[in-house]
This record gives C-alpha cells, structure tokens and sequence, in this order.
C-alpha cells in the first residue's frame, strides 16, 4: 500500500515537471517579427506559425487593409504595431488578442475603432493618433479597465464617450489637436490619470468641467489654444499640480497677466473663489438674534444691535414655549434645518 501512494506522488510530480518543460518550450518559441518599412503593399502569404509571436511590427509600410484571419491567431501577440501605414479600418477579429497590452494604430486613415477592441481587456497602451477618428467606442471605458495610456491626437473627435471616466487605471490622456466641445462630466473616478492634455482645439471647446478640479494625480494639465473664458475654480484644489498651459485661450477668470507669476499664486486666486473672501466679511448675528426677529422672545432683554429690525417690541412672551422644557424646540438645528421640528 505505502508503495503504491509512493508510486502515484512520483508520477504526479513527473507530469507536473513534464507540463513545466513544455510550458516554458512554449515560451522560448515566442518570437518577434519585425517587417516594418519594407514598403509592403500586402502581407507574404504563407506567413510564419502566427502563434508564435509575442511581439509583431508592420509599422512603415502601404499596408491597406489587415486579414481577419491572420489578426485571429495571433493568439500571444501582446505588442502590435502597424503605425504609418494606409489603413482605412482594422479587423473585427482584433477582440480575439486576449494578451494584447500595447497597440499601434497611429499615422493611418481609420474613422473609427471596432467595437470588438474591448474585448482586448488586458491592453495598457493604444496609440491612435494622426488619423480621421470622429468617435471612440460608446462603451470603451467600462471595458479596457488596464488601461494606462490613451493616445488619439491629431483626430477629429467631437467629444470622448462617458464611458471615458470609468479608465480608473488611465495615467496619460492627449486628446490635443481634435473639435472637441465638451469633456465627461464625472473626470474624478480618474484617481491615477496624471497628465492630461486638451489643447488645441481651438474654437470648439469654450468650457471645462468643475469635476477636472478632482483629479487627484494630476501633475500636468494642458489646455492652451482653446476658447476657454473661466477656469473651474476647483483647479485651485490640485495639490499635485505642477504644470498649467494655458495660453491662446481669451481668459477673464483667472486673469491671464496673473499665470506670469508661479502656479501658487493662480491655485491661491482659484481657491479664494471657492471659498470667498476672508476678509472684512460682515459680523454674523447670532442665532438668538434671529429668533428674536422671528418674534418667538421677548426682545426687551437683547442688546439693541441684536434687536435690529423688531416690528413689535413690546410682543409679549409665550410662557409655555419659552420654558425649559420646551427649549430644546429651538435649537438652531431644529428651527433651520430643512425638516423642522413641527412639520409631522
């Protein structure tokens, strides 16, 4: 019996050895296959064991399209670079690179992406700029979640889908040199996002969200060469900030002659917004005071200044309200909450 168990623990730890051996046979066979700037018209037919590459450039080359066919077995490609080429679309068939964490589609003529690309759930970088882009996938945000780096310069989008603040992961966005006129509204679940660049858009974007004041990480922010009047005084509160661009823009708020002084000083001015002036603010009456506009005590024994504005001075007391144990009825909670005390 004892030799038996011996026998079936030696055989598992062969197969187990066995399937490592293979595995990394598996691994040593990955290649890398450069066939950039070959002028390349069509891709060499038969190809190589497309299964095999882990790093595959066509990058340089008048390619015009890509076969779906050839796309879906690149089963362990994980880079894919096919920049500066004549490309008019991309294969559906790119959603099958479960592996595939950077892509390159820069310097070509797509007006779209396939939906099918948020199937490539472990991509970290996608460069599409320089091409005639008008719009990104609706829901490219609730799917591409590794994603770090999102390149579209250079394009003709209109806006970037809502869906673009679910990028939780995202740390660089360059959407410069587009016609976007608006940004998502809710930019703060961009907690890793560190530098963000708008610029150049020039007549089409006027406004900017209050929500870009809650990105966390920001370190750079660029939105020189637009139509922007106001800054979001919530800029003010970017801790992490340290660089601002903003000419060309016609701005009135903060004033432009104050950015030729250090950074601080605009983040002082935009939080001084938020929290208004400090200064000679005018002395607050105190609560008691104002229950004694509200004729619910007798003014005779408040000091004039808190008596300011009485209708009927000499309004007699209630006994029974202004008692002790009714006077927990009229705290300042109570009496200016929005559900007061006797609203049952």
């Amino acid at each position: 019996m004892m030799y038996e168990q011996r026998h079936q623990r030696m055989d598992m730890k062969k197969r187990s050895q066995d399937r490592r051996r293979k595995s990394s046979n598996v691994e040593q066979k990955l290649e890398i296959v450069d066939l950039s700037g070959m002028s390349l018209e069509a891709l060499p037919n038969p190809l190589l064991n497309l299964g095999t590459i882990c790093k595959f450039d066509l990058s340089n080359n008048n390619l015009q399209i890509i076969p779906e066919s050839l796309i879906a077995r690149l089963l362990n490609v994980v880079v894919f670079d096919v920049h500066s080429n004549q490309l008019k679309t991309l294969p559906n068939s790119i959603g099958c690179l479960s592996k595939l964490k950077v892509l390159n589609v820069s310097g070509n003529l797509l007006q779209s992406l396939p939906r099918t690309i948020e199937n490539c759930r472990s991509l970290e970088e996608l460069n599409a700029n320089f091409n005639q882009l008008t719009q990104l996938p609706d829901t490219i945000g609730f799917e591409l979640l590794n994603l770090k780096k999102l390149h579209v310069n250079s394009n003709k989008l209109v806006f970037l889908p809502s869906s673009t603040s679910h990028l939780t992961n995202l740390q660089i966005l360059d959407a410069r040199l587009n016609c976007l006129r608006s940004l998502p509204e809710d930019l703060e679940n961009l907690i890793n996002l560190q530098v963000l660049n708008i610029s150049q858009n020039f007549q089409y974007l006027s406004t900017l969200p209050y929500s870009l004041g809650l990105l966390i990480s920001l370190v750079e922010l660029d939105v020189s060469y637009n139509k922007i009047a106001v800054l979001p005084a919530s800029i003010g509160c970017l801790k992490k900030l340290q660089k601002l661009s903003v000419e060309g823009n016609p701005l009135v708020s903060p004033p432009l002659e104050l950015f030729e002084q250090e950074l601080h000083v605009v983040k002082e001015y935009l939080c001084d917004k938020i929290n208004g002036p400090q200064k000679n603010s005018p002395k607050k009456k105190s609560w008691f005071g104002k229950l004694a506009r509200c004729y619910t005590f007798n003014g005779a024994n408040i000091p004039y200044d808190d008596r300011e504005g009485f209708a009927m001075p000499n309004y007699k007391t209630i006994d029974g309200l202004s008692s002790p144990s009714y006077m927990g009825m009229f705290s300042p909670r109570r009496l200016f909450s929005p559900k007061t005390y006797f609203s049952r």
